[in-house]
């Protein structure tokens, strides 16, 4: 049986593109699910749900096709980081989301993507221009716009928020790194692995019995969108460089909002509109500049 080999590193950017806004239409209706189901169960078991359903999912459609070939990686150390951060960035997220709109919620996050920019440079070699960090900084400032005092967001939970999307940032360098190196399939494997048994030992402290079928099926369908999502957030790494497709994740408030309002009757004030409207600026600046050539 021949060699099961990682794809390489293809640059097709709006392919990767395509796969980024993806994951961003289907993250939304994983965020709005567990904002429902966080006023009945405690975040520790909504995210157990999430991760240990996603680990089943991936091993049941790709281990048919694979085989062990699905556990082959070069890179065991920095698989495992990164279920550590897919982990932490779900708890954190989670956690908050109970008592913070979402639209809002996701507006924070998205400090994620503008840390991808800043840390894709060390961490990955893409250069960062000047323009870009201009852009970062605009972005930030819209940030500040959305959490200022007196808003619904202006609360501890927004540091779980912020939390979230740093080791988010993280989770998304890491399969940068990976990509070309272990097959997207792989590393949405191991995305979870480590973290199915960290939850799994701390389960049984956080455990309520699902009251009915409803439940168990909305419990069970956060693991099959965020295992979609984040097999798409790893092909639009491999097709793409980090810093041109990571402003991508800025469509997520689309979903967020038309989630926010149809579940929960949330509609985001203008600071708030004006705030995300800074930050996606700031994308598209970023996004726009990644498609010129860098000078070496």
């Amino acid at each position: 049986m021949a060699e099961l080999k990682a794809p390489s590193r293809t640059s097709r950017p709006l392919l990767g593109v395509l796969f980024m806004c993806t994951a961003c239409a289907l993250f939304p209706i994983m965020n709005g699910l567990v904002k429902l189901l966080a006023a009945t169960y405690d975040p520790q078991e909504i995210v157990w749900f999430r991760i240990i359903l996603h680990l089943v999912l991936v091993a049941a459609v790709f281990m048919p096709r694979m085989g062990l070939g699905l556990l082959r990686t070069r890179r065991i150390g920095t698989q495992f980081v990164s279920s550590v951060m897919m982990m932490l960035s779900t708890l954190f997220f989670f956690s908050a989301v109970k008592s913070i709109p979402v639209a809002e919620a996701i507006a924070v996050t998205f400090v994620a993507p503008l840390a991808v920019v800043l840390l894709a440079w060390p961490l990955l070699g893409e250069r960062i221009t000047f323009f870009r960090m201009a852009a970062v900084i605009v972005g930030f400032a819209g940030v500040l716009i959305v959490i200022r005092p007196g808003s619904a967001v202006f609360q501890w939970q927004s540091l779980l928020l912020l939390g979230s999307a740093v080791c988010y940032a993280m989770y998304q360098i890491l399969i940068r790194r990976l990509a070309g190196i272990d097959a997207p399939a792989t590393s949405i494997f191991y995305s979870v692995l480590l973290g199915a048994i960290l939850m799994s030992a701390w389960l049984p402290f956080h455990w309520k019995t699902p009251t009915g079928w409803a439940d168990w099926v909305l419990l069970c369908s956060l693991g099959a969108l965020g295992a979609l999502g984040h097999y798409c957030v790893a092909k639009a790494m491999t097709y793409a460089s980090a810093n041109f497709v990571a402003p991508f994740n800025y469509t997520q408030m689309i979903g967020s909002v038309i989630v926010g309002y149809l579940m929960f009757a949330e509609v985001p004030d203008f600071y708030t509109w004006l705030g995300t409207a800074v930050v996606v600026g700031a994308g598209l600046m970023v996004g726009w500049q990644g498609r010129k050539p860098q000078k070496s």
